[in-house]
């Protein structure tokens, strides 16, 4: 999922950076979360544990590559915005230090995944919980939901950055159903971990949780 230099034209490359940006200075102005030190060392045991994870890719026929994200997970223990901040700086680094995405493209890598992906397991997993009352169940459905959808999301808006490109061999006619369909699968694996380290932290320290 992570979009190399090459991939985007400068019209999707200049304007995901500006969309990316904007977001972080509108959620850091109406931000509700304080960063104490105990979240503080949440945020960077949790992005070093994402980074690891990330660092594992599949090569897709049509698309970029598949791969693990942890965004719902970042979302359910930071809050949006703190884990849009982990998830943030997750991808620099992979960027500036071992090239997985290129730097033209890390406006786009940051709105797929730091942003929509953390946006959509979040709000998912925080309606599910509200809806059933906070519970073992609903921490574990709506972590798991959370996680699926947040990775399906981040690969379908992936894949129409890159099918609207002209640079990509691929239209989108190609582009969104193998980086959507690819990324439903896995969503599926990245939803139970979700799910299943939710429910443990729940049951261990709940007060870790955005519940």
């Amino acid at each position: 999922m992570h979009i190399p230099d090459g991939f985007l034209d400068p019209y999707w490359a200049a304007s995901t950076y500006i969309a990316s940006i904007v977001f972080y200075a509108v959620a850091y102005k109406f931000k509700r979360e304080s960063l104490g030190p105990q979240k503080l060392s949440l945020l960077t045991t949790l992005a070093a544990g994402i980074f690891v994870a990330q660092m594992l890719n599949w090569p897709l026929p049509g698309g970029t590559s598949l791969h693990l994200v942890g965004a719902a997970l970042a979302a359910i223990l930071l809050g949006p915005f703190y884990g849009a901040v982990a998830m943030g700086l997750v991808l620099l680094v992979q960027c500036l230090v071992f090239h997985d995405g290129g730097i033209t493209a890390l406006g786009a890598n940051v709105l797929n995944m730091a942003i929509v992906g953390v946006l959509v397991g979040y709000y998912l997993y925080k309606a599910v919980v509200r809806a059933m009352g906070a519970s073992e169940k609903s921490v574990l459905l709506g972590a798991f939901l959370g996680g699926w959808m947040s990775v399906f999301a981040a690969g379908v808006l992936c894949g129409v950055e890159i099918g609207l490109s002209p640079q990509f061999p691929y239209g989108v006619s190609v582009s969104v159903p193998v980086m959507g369909l690819w990324h439903l699968a896995l969503g599926v694996i990245e939803g139970v971990i979700t799910g299943l380290v939710a429910l443990y932290i729940y049951k261990r320290s709940p007060s870790l949780l955005q519940v």
